[in-house]
């Protein structure tokens, strides 16, 4: 199957919207700005159910390749994914750099890369509506999170790693599986049907808004307002509802507080919740549609969709490159100057020039090829 224009669209918004998140200055009095609001867990979500429409297509029947080489394939690029993420952790970026847990995460997809999209589905709902609340009973036997950054370092101490890769951090592998799950069924659908595409939009528009209805129908007593201000339990000081509403909206850091189950029913980016599985699965079916049905309404103009949406077949490099650019900036920012590499507007430009760049000369990104070259060399020890 060739290249779909309409997913490369979606990783390009995944992309702008997960460094529009990492960059985006503030609102007024210390509100969370609105970009902020409309970007932040939303594009990384969308970037890990990606990831599953990737794995998807790139482990459908080959000629060349059998099922277990498949599976050798993906596990040698999760390793890869993986390492490259511990190397982007050694500078001091500030930002939670997601693709260690993305090499993890990819492991997970090993045993079921051969089924079906109703069976991935109902894997998606079971463990969307499952995974929060074991993460819930889990966390207070475990150790608290660092959310430090995965880096070489981490090695040290494997079992503390591998409790926040899965567990505990910014990235939980046990929640994000709801991720990669949605993103395997969505893959094996058949995304060139205009039928299909449209049921992305209705079907991911209707969970989204059916998932912040519930969280507001949930949050409405008082006495539930009472029982997650009492069980909040991060660093940033709250007095009142009003506070814990504006945490809500900056984030919470992978997890919910463990000390009532209403958390489950809170909606927070990177929060890990029931209702917000849903609500990002939802965006994000909506999104992937979406994309899709502009690329089949441009028809004769999508080469051009093809050459302004170049940066989303170039993710990886692209991603990296923005991380190590906010680390020398941060340097920079220490010193007391005011690097304009941290400007989000010269971020955005920046990956999407490049990406049409590589685009038009019909380039791979560096990391893609070596990522690619890698596996498909795994693949071929089997052959």
């Amino acid at each position: 199957m060739g290249r779909i224009v309409g997913i490369d669209l979606a990783r390009c918004l995944a992309l702008l919207g997960m460094i529009t998140a990492h960059l985006v200055e503030g609102g007024v009095s210390g509100e969370v700005s609105t970009w902020a609001q409309i970007t932040s867990g939303r594009s990384a979500a969308l970037f890990a159910v990606l990831a599953g429409v990737s794995i998807s297509l790139v482990t459908r029947s080959r000629p060349d390749r059998t099922v277990a080489g498949s599976r050798l394939a993906l596990v040698a690029r999760a390793v890869l994914i993986a390492l490259i993420g511990l190397v982007l952790g050694v500078p001091d970026s500030g930002l939670a750099v997601i693709l260690t847990y993305y090499g993890v995460l990819f492991l997970v997809a090993l045993p079921v890369i051969t089924w079906s999209a109703p069976r991935l589905a109902l894997l998606a709902v079971a463990w969307g509506l499952l995974s929060p609340v074991v993460s819930l009973a889990v966390r207070p036997h475990l150790p608290p999170s660092t959310y430090e950054v995965p880096g070489p370092q981490s090695l040290a101490d494997p079992l503390r790693l591998l409790t926040e890769l899965t567990v505990t951090g910014y990235y939980p592998v046990l929640t994000w599986a709801t991720y990669l799950f949605a993103g395997l069924a969505i893959g094996r659908l058949d995304l060139r049907s205009l039928r299909v595409r449209r049921w992305l939009v209705l079907l991911g528009g209707w969970l989204a808004v059916l998932a912040l209805a519930v969280e507001r129908l949930a949050l409405r007593s008082g006495s539930v307002r009472d029982d997650l201000l009492r069980t909040y339990d991060r660093w940033e000081p709250v007095q009142d509802w009003a506070d814990l509403d504006r945490v809500f909206q900056t984030g919470l850091y992978g997890t919910t507080p463990t000390g009532s189950w209403a958390w489950l029913w809170v909606w927070s980016p990177h929060s890990g919740s029931i209702v917000d599985l849903a609500h990002t699965v939802g965006s994000s079916m909506f999104l992937i549609g979406l994309s899709l049905l502009l690329v089949s309404v441009a028809g004769r103009l999508g080469r051009s969709v093809q050459v302004l949406a170049g940066a989303g077949t170039m993710t990886l490099t692209l991603y990296v490159a923005h991380v190590t650019v906010v680390a020398a900036g941060r340097t920079d920012a220490l010193s007391g100057e005011a690097p304009w590499v941290l400007d989000v507007r010269w971020h955005l430009l920046g990956v999407l020039l490049v990406g049409a760049v590589f685009a038009l000369a019909r380039w791979r990104g560096p990391l893609e090829q070596l990522v690619g070259e890698v596996s498909s060399s795994a693949a071929q020890l089997l052959r």
